[in-house]
């Protein structure tokens, strides 16, 4: 049976309701949306394969993306560079689209030391990984989703390029149980194992079956506190039903589940045992060539270490570095394509590429770093030559095999535009009537003293100020220069975590601190209304980091406040920096003229502080009368709750069930609490909110996670 069969058998059997796209929002299309919308939906059904949307800053490009989705009606992807920018377009969409499945797709590692070999070291770094259990859930949600709904929209960063198992595979390992269907107790338990579930005789955590006599309890990949109560009568099953894996109580009765794999990279036994017949084969051959070259230790290394993961998929089904076989284990010839998300997303299906003109290049660049230390690793005998099948998609087979696409950016990039024949789609004219920020050049010297006197005042009529240095290193000293000053400021750079980046921005806007250096994730996409002022140090250097298109994007963050502005410190008018202005300029004068016109007043944007990933997390309809405590242990309520979580888990060990459910509740009121402390900083008593962020604190240097942990061996 076809992929596509497959797609569409479990979306017939689906019992889901089937919901239609409707956009719920307080304010109707305004600006240049209504033109923005009827273009591109119009476009889209007339055929074109690419649209592009040429949006400026504030102008309310997600909400365009959502009235075209609600016109389509399609299953749609949304691709965001970053995780950062995934996570805020996920919590939109979510605001959105409540009744329908709006799902968040990244990269699960938390930290993430790819298996690499070093030849003018002689050094082999082993892999090394941390995997978030919350977002390896809602990857399986997201799968889940599109295999049995329509009304889906998928959030995901450029990960969704990476391999992730076969639909095929994956839909026919689904487990399908009804009400008053006859299955044998012991063979559900072996097609649990299968799907890789582990069987917990204690609490249940995600991923986990249990069995107590006739009743088998199982705890779904996709869940996040819903596990199912299978109750047999000798070999048929008599009920089935939802309930707390905390608690132990019922919320509801179900007549069938889809069980689906704990794993997107399950393979079912005959698979297995052809795939080690096929790495087998490849070994004997590689050894031949190998020793045919005289590269006997290259040789011995490669036959120790196939001959032993051989074994051990053979014996558990799995090993350390599976994904290595991946050619044998999906069935592809040497070449194809590795099966990704594209594959679950329809054949009608919508593709929207956010911040294209960062998306696109990034797409491009990562298959050829992925060949090359792929490629290394197979040449000095630590992995077969079929490795480098275990692999991204390239750019052309992304570009061949993606559904209608509209590309969304400020600075649209020249790929995007050729595809169009440089035609796109304008939206300039914000609803609020905000205009693009005025544009202040500044000379270098004395920059830092006099980002200084303006990061004072903007702090002073409690606003935020965006600095953009050109080194990391630059934005540390700088924090800990300006802290010295009595400025309350955070830094914010790559070596910062990915969830860690999204709390020193709730921070910012909560008014924890006032200023946040940055290098490059300044730029797209960072949704913050308080910030007044943005400054561009060294603005005349040349370069990626200050071409025409990373300074409008960087000018772009002040355009969300109504007295936005950009200070530019520059000796000299480089070519990019006159090409940045003038095109700030143009867009201005345009929308000046158009609130004139329209007699429009500007106000600033009015955004709620919210937790960007506060609805990744299902709803526990569970409620207790649990009052949360006002005081917690040294104020700090990260710390506090992790306690709690502590505690609660103890509490379900020891069977006091009630107090578990009671002590999550608190836990849950807390981190509630937690998004509302002060909404607003108080200037005259100095009274500040207390913030989760733990990072780019003044006088801390951020290193990559884990960096001290990696295995390095001479060989």
């Amino acid at each position: 049976m076809s992929t596509n069969n497959l797609v569409s058998l479990d979306r017939e059997i689906s019992k889901l309701s089937q919901e239609k796209f409707r956009v719920f929002s307080d304010f109707a299309p305004a600006g240049d949306q209504p033109k923005a919308i009827k273009e591109l939906t119009s476009g889209l059904y007339k055929g074109a394969h690419n649209k592009v949307l040429l949006g400026v800053t504030g102008s309310g490009k997600t909400f365009t993306m959502a009235n075209v989705i609600e016109n389509l009606q399609r299953p749609t992807l949304i691709l965001a560079p970053n995780k950062t920018l995934a996570a805020q377009l996920f919590g939109e969409m979510r605001s959105f689209f409540p009744n329908n499945a709006v799902e968040y797709f990244v990269s699960y590692y938390d930290y993430y030391q790819p298996e690499a070999y070093v030849p003018r070291t002689d050094t082999y770094i082993e892999k090394d990984a941390s995997i978030n259990e919350q977002i390896d859930r809602m990857r399986h949600s997201a799968t889940r989703a599109l295999i049995e709904r329509r009304d889906v929209i998928v959030v995901a960063s450029v990960s969704c390029i990476f391999g992730i198992g076969s639909l095929e595979t994956y839909s026919l390992m689904t487990i399908y149980i009804n009400k008053k269907e006859n299955l044998k107790q012991e063979k559900l338990v072996r097609k649990l194992v299968e799907l890789q579930y582990r069987r917990n005789q204690g609490p249940l955590e995600r991923g986990d079956f249990r069995v107590m006599g006739d009743i088998i309890e199982i705890f779904p990949a996709h869940s996040e506190d819903r596990a199912w109560r299978i109750s047999m009568f000798g070999d048929e099953v008599e009920e089935i039903s939802e309930f707390d894996p905390l608690t132990g109580q019922k919320t509801e009765d179900l007549n069938d589940i889809k069980i689906y794999p704990n794993s997107h990279y399950v393979t079912p036994r005959p698979t297995i045992q052809q795939a080690i017949k096929e790495i087998k084969k490849e070994l004997n051959e590689t050894l031949k060539v190998l020793n045919s070259k005289n590269k006997l230790l290259e040789s011995q290394r490669l036959e120790e270490r196939t001959t032993f993961d051989i074994e051990m998929m053979n014996t558990t089904g799995s090993c350390a570095g599976i994904e290595n076989y991946s050619r044998y284990l999906t069935g592809r010839l040497p070449g194809q394509p590795p099966p990704t998300l594209f594959e679950y997303l329809p054949n009608d299906g919508l593709l929207i590429v956010d911040e294209s003109h960062v998306a696109v290049p990034q797409l491009r660049g990562m298959y050829r770093g992925d060949f090359k230390r792929k490629s290394t690793l197979a040449e000095f005998g630590f992995r077969l030559p079929s490795c480098v099948d275990n692999r991204p998609l390239k750019f052309e087979e992304w570009d061949q095999m993606r559904p209608q696409t509209i590309f969304v950016s400020a600075t649209p990039g020249d790929w995007e535009l050729g595809l169009t024949d440089g035609v796109f789609t304008e939206q300039l004219i914000r609803p609020t009537g905000l205009v693009d920020p005025l544009c202040i050049l500044r000379p270098v010297d004395n920059q830092v003293d006099d980002l200084i006197a303006e990061c004072m005042e903007a702090a002073s009529t409690n606003h935020r100020v965006l600095v953009t240095t050109l080194t990391k290193r630059m934005a540390e000293d700088l924090t800990e220069y300006m802290h010295e000053s009595g400025i309350n400021v955070r830094y914010m750079h790559s070596d910062v975590d990915t969830l860690e980046r999204i709390e020193i921005i709730r921070d910012l806007r909560l008014g924890v601190f006032d200023v946040l250096i940055g290098i490059n994730l300044l730029r797209e996409g960072l949704d913050i209304p308080e910030c007044n002022t943005v400054a561009i140090l060294d603005a005349d250097k040349e370069g990626f980091l200050r071409s025409r298109t990373s300074l409008i994007q960087t000018i772009g963050r002040a355009a969300r406040n109504i007295n936005g502005k950009v200070l530019l410190y520059a000796d000299k008018l480089t070519g990019s920096l006159e090409a940045a202005i003038d095109e700030t300029e143009r867009r201005r004068n345009k929308q000046r003229t158009y609130n004139s016109e329209n007699n429009i007043k500007p106000e600033t944007i009015r955004k709620s502080v919210e937790d960007i990933l506060k609805d990744a997390y299902e709803v526990d309809s569970d409620k207790s009368t649990v009052k949360a405590e006002d005081e917690y242990i040294g104020g700090n309520l990260d710390s506090h709750i992790k306690s709690l979580e502590r505690k609660m888990k103890n509490a379900a060990a020891e069977l006091e069930f009630e107090n578990a459910a009671q002590i999550r509740d608190e836990i849950r009121k807390l981190q509630e609490k937690d998004l509302g402390f002060i909404q607003q900083t108080d200037i005259k008593s100095n009274l500040r909110p207390l913030g989760r962020s733990r990072s780019g604190v003044p006088g801390t240097r951020a290193k990559k996670n884990k960096t001290s942990k990696r295995k390095k061996n001479k060989i």
